[in-house]
């Protein structure tokens, strides 16, 4: 099966997502920095979630570009993985409304965590249709930085009631982790071209 029509319509879906959450931008009421002041935490959870869709949509296209094919459970795997980007929007809205008070940060976690456990599930269904030998599996290796994302937004989840602050800085961790890209998947990525 061609993964073509895969690549697509997930570029769709992200895109989507994107402009859902810009549009829940509001123009400022009044010209003065107070204004501003009001809107900040909402435009800065939407600068994070939008630094979090385009790390995925980075990782989704560079990890499809090593892929070969894709089977029905690489098509569902990849559709759970959009479901839970699907509410990011959401819990980004939330947060920000809600001047990073401890439930909407704990909750825009666990859509995090859930982003990562699904993207994991992907990764692992086209490394499984794949075979052990395959490029990207020898890209992933161990997969570390999964690994150690999924264990700090766990961190992130947990610390929430304690410092709000504490729980941001671990999501803005997680970010400039994968904000690298990973050196394995780039030289798999120039080798296939």
């Amino acid at each position: 099966m061609s993964k073509s029509r895969l690549e697509a319509f997930s570029d769709g879906v992200i895109a989507i997502l994107i402009t859902i959450m810009v549009l829940e931008l509001k123009v400022p009421e009044g010209s003065g920095l107070e204004a501003i002041r009001v809107l900040l935490p909402k435009f800065l959870t939407y600068v994070l979630s939008f630094i979090f869709l385009a790390i995925y949509w980075n990782n989704h296209h560079h990890m499809l570009h090593l892929t070969e094919g894709v089977n029905g459970k690489i098509l569902w795997a990849n559709f759970h993985l959009l479901f839970w980007l699907s509410i990011v929007p959401i819990v980004t809205g939330w947060m920000g409304e809600n001047h990073l008070a401890p439930l909407p940060v704990a909750v825009y976690g666990v859509v995090l965590l859930l982003d990562a456990i699904s993207y994991t599930i992907l990764q692992q269904a086209i490394v499984s249709y794949q075979g052990e030998k395959s490029k990207l599996r020898a890209a992933v290796g161990r997969d570390s930085k999964g690994k150690l994302s999924i264990l700090l937004y766990i961190i992130a989840i947990s610390t929430a009631y304690i410092d709000q602050w504490i729980s941001i800085g671990i999501y803005i961790l997680v970010a400039c982790i994968w904000l690298i890209p990973d050196p394995r998947i780039e030289r798999m990525y120039a080798h296939r071209d």
